[in-house]
């Protein structure tokens, strides 16, 4: 009996002392360490914003993460939470010792672990620090981790962490990613309902996400409301009403990018600016966008695309029946439209600021961003700056210049060669004012204009407008320098600002921790009086009512522009603005090779211009619609119609005498 009594006395004693013991066992194979949830910087997802505040899309690396303060949580989510996951979770050491016991009775009778009885310490720990893996080792880990975190951390900051790390389903971590990603709504807009229906997915989010299992969701949601109703939290009102309640639920993608070409635009500069963590630094990056009006680019420019994919289908068809009636037809060379693409930007005038950016006619075929990265020859549209030169010298509108066909000898590389420039109309009017010259992008009078001006000081002067690697003979004249459009519409904006050039900007300021960390800083150059450049408005203005850029005209708003077409139709451009938006197009084959014979700048680039435009005028009809003169323009009637002078270009007292003196330099 004795000896009973012993063995007895012993089990009971070792009963007692083996928890501790395995426990002690425990904690010393290891360090337990518990800094990343003490020091917890999660990765945070960065987004970007358009101009307005719209969201254009989420940036991350693996996981999608907005980051909540507790400041930030509802109480009423904390409440709801703690009903359904834990209860004493203010009471308790980071263990409910009660209720582990009932799960291991429960464990015990069903031979496997049924139940776990983690509280929301654990639960983080778990989730955190460890794996899910159902075995004893790894839950006794977790109860040693949990009651060293509660040591450090206080249970608001334990919350914090909570429900910023634990993953809600759909891709989502942390509540204020899910409310956002499931409601579109701030965490401090959800009803009670879409509460209970967040902190009731961590148990099983894929079970549970609302956009897979929507019923299955309300039933948990409404097991939590009804939990908080019988611990006396809410009021029978409350919990009657968000019983019924069924809230709308988005199925969105986690990045949501609505404008691909902006975000990696905005990845690139921000690498510029030394920031090498974009997609897990959570910045709110604010940019310069319209998110309308960048819709509205990428449906112009791809349908003046089709539109010109359909032109030449029907150029090819009409050489081919010209051909059965007449053998000795000559057929137009036929081109790769498979190599055809496109580009627009669009600045507002007067600040710089980006509003639309379109890269390509489509991003999922080609993502190279050909509005900023791209660089080709502007060809005619690079004209306006020529004569906005003359105008500052004196010249006007009215001013005769020299249209004819000249023969220029040049030495290159000790070889003596001969350049004989034509006009695109291959006829020339002999005399011609500056206004029609440039209206009707006449190549023989612009060249002849650059030798009146006189090539050296021509190109000293364009060193106001920051222009660099002109070439230095006068092939200048024809565009024969390589821009992107996004470059392009820089310096056209010293003509659509009253002769204040202006820097471009697509990001406005970007946020960290509701810090900000950088801010655009307006730059801008003086160029030319603001008579002078409405004087040049005036006669892009007519280049488009009756020139070569009729195609760009929208009815409604006064346009001025200048379309350029590079020999051979390697590119068509047509880079102009209104009163108070600028706007290049660019079309041309990626390889540079020709488009088609007829596709010019006026006819592939200018539809998508006006297509564009008419569009600003439906999403914003209040703007601006008429060119303004400013003070000191003098308008005078000549033969009927209307010219422009200035106290710098002054009207005319006689008939112009051209004189060509200067030495050709080619």
């Amino acid at each position: 009996m004795r000896i009973v009594k012993k063995i007895f006395f012993s089990l009971v004693l070792l009963g007692f002392l083996t928890p501790f013991l395995v426990l002690g066992y425990f904690l010393t194979v290891e360090d337990y360490d518990i800094s990343s949830l003490v020091d917890y910087k999660p990765a945070i997802t960065t987004r970007i914003y358009d101009k307005n505040g719209d969201k254009i899309a989420n940036l991350f690396d693996t996981k999608h993460r907005y980051y909540a303060s507790f400041e930030e949580i509802p109480p009423r989510v904390i409440e709801a939470l703690v009903a359904i996951e834990d209860t004493t979770f203010f009471e308790h050491p980071g263990i409910n010792v009660d209720a582990i016991f009932r799960a291991i009775i429960k464990d015990v009778k069903a031979r496997k672990m049924v139940e776990g009885a983690s509280t929301i310490t654990q639960q983080l720990v778990k989730n955190k620090l460890l794996t899910r893996e159902k075995k004893l080792s790894r839950k006794i880990k977790e109860v040693i981790y949990s009651i060293k975190l509660e040591k450090v951390l206080s249970k608001e900051q334990i919350l914090e962490r909570y429900l910023n790390e634990i993953y809600f389903g759909h891709g989502y971590y942390g509540i204020k990613t899910a409310a956002d990603g499931y409601f579109h709504k701030n965490l401090n807009e959800l009803t009670l309902k879409e509460m209970a229906i967040l902190v009731g997915l961590p148990k099983a989010p894929s079970t549970y996400a609302p956009t897979k299992n929507y019923e299955i969701s309300m039933g948990r949601a409404n097991r939590v409301i009804q939990r908080m109703y019988v611990l006396g939290w809410i009021d029978e009102e409350t919990y009657n009403e968000s019983l019924v309640e069924a809230p709308q639920v988005y199925d969105d993608t986690l990045t949501q990018n609505l404008a691909p070409f902006i975000v990696d635009e905005v990845t690139r500069r921000t690498s510029d600016l030394g920031i090498d963590d974009i997609k897990t630094g959570g910045y709110e990056i604010y940019t310069t966008i319209d998110m309308r009006l960048q819709e509205a680019a990428r449906e112009s420019l791809k349908k003046a695309y089709d539109m010109s994919l359909e032109r030449i289908e029907g150029y090819r068809l009409s050489d081919q029946r010209k051909l059965e009636k007449n053998p000795n037809y000559e057929v137009a060379p036929d081109v790769n439209t498979s190599l055809l693409n496109g580009a627009l930007v669009s600045l507002d005038s007067k600040s710089g600021d980006i509003l639309a950016l379109v890269g390509s006619v489509d991003y999922k075929t080609s993502p190279y961003n050909r509005a900023t990265q791209g660089r080709r020859q502007p060809g005619s549209a690079f004209k306006p700056f020529i004569y906005q030169v003359a105008v500052d010298l004196g010249y006007s509108g009215a001013t005769e210049l020299v249209d004819m066909a000249r023969t220029y000898t040049y030495e290159k590389n000790g070889e003596e060669l001969k350049w004989q420039p034509r006009n695109y109309e291959k006829n020339y009017k002999g005399l011609i004012s500056l206004r029609e010259a440039l209206v009707h992008s006449r190549n023989l009078a612009t060249i002849n204009l650059v030798n009146d001006i006189g090539l050296r000081d021509l190109l000293n002067e364009f060193k106001k407008f920051g222009i660099e690697n002109l070439p230095p003979d006068l092939s200048i004249s024809l565009g024969t320098i390589s821009l992107s459009p996004l470059q392009l519409a820089k310096y056209y904006t010293s003509f659509a600002n009253s002769g204040i050039q202006v820097e471009p900007h697509l990001i406005r300021y970007i946020d960290k921790n509701l810090n900000t960390i950088y801010e655009k800083q307006e730059k801008s150059r003086f160029i030319t009086e603001a008579t002078q450049a409405y004087i040049m408005t005036t006669i892009l203005r007519d280049v488009v009512k009756r020139g070569t850029g009729r195609r760009a005209r929208a009815r409604g708003i006064e346009l001025a522009g200048k379309t350029g077409t590079t020999n051979n139709n390697v590119d068509g451009w047509f880079a102009g603005y209104s009163p108070t938006i600028e706007t290049v197009v660019w079309f041309g084959n990626d390889d540079n090779t020709p488009m088609h014979k007829k596709e010019t700048g006026g006819k592939i680039a200018g539809p998508a211009f006006s297509m564009y435009y008419q569009n600003v005028l439906k999403l914003y009809p209040q703007i601006q619609r008429k060119f303004e003169a400013p003070e000191g323009i003098i308008e005078v009637d000549m033969n009927g119609k209307k010219e422009y002078f200035s106290e710098i270009s002054k009207p005319p007292r006689s008939k112009t005498k051209v004189e060509v003196e200067e030495e050709l330099l080619f």
